[in-house]
């Protein structure tokens, strides 16, 4: 069995002062720690997801996903800024230390926050919320079904529908200036 890594969130988080709505995971996955960017597992969803809601082809480069996020309003960063983990297993999450979301929130607009999955509500209830007292439109956040592919319950139809009528609001169809 794999022993515990205790890892430090190595990327920035994707955001700018147009960003409108923050989609927080947990921490980075294997295959996002190599590739140095969010959902980074080819067979994770989340890509395919926003590029349903959105209404853009799915992104494959770095620069694409980007310029996908914030063309709509959205920030992407997650919860933990380091942990001790177990390859890429939330249920083995151990010694957090939570990212600083009031940071992020105080260079934004963001007025909604989402969790993509429970793992990632749970850890925001536990470690962030408490410290987003000056923000009260944003110290809630809105649970989303994992894209992970480990969440096999939800086929990628169901995922779209759900995240599409969460997001929808809140989406922006498009920023010129991106």
């Amino acid at each position: 069995m794999p022993d515990y890594q205790q890892l430090t969130h190595e990327f920035s988080p994707v955001y700018d002062k147009h960003s409108k709505i923050l989609i927080l995971g947990t921490f980075p996955s294997v295959k996002s720690r190599e590739q140095q960017f969010y959902y980074g597992h080819p067979q994770n969803r989340f890509w395919k997801v926003l590029s349903h809601i959105t209404k853009e082809p799915a992104p494959t480069a770095v620069e694409e996903k980007k310029h996908l996020l914030l063309s709509h309003g959205i920030a992407v960063w997650d919860v933990i800024q380091s942990c001790e983990i177990i390859g890429s297993s939330d249920s083995s999450i151990r010694n957090v230390v939570p990212a600083d979301i009031a940071w992020l929130l105080r260079q934004t607009s963001i007025h909604a926050i989402f969790g993509n999955g429970s793992k990632a509500c749970e850890l925001f209830q536990k470690y962030t919320a408490p410290a987003l007292s000056d923000f009260p439109k944003a110290n809630e956040i809105c649970k989303l079904p994992s894209t992970s592919p480990a969440n096999a319950v939800w086929n990628l139809e169901r995922l779209c529908a759900e995240w599409e009528e969460k997001l929808t609001p809140y989406i922006i169809s498009s920023l010129p200036h991106v």
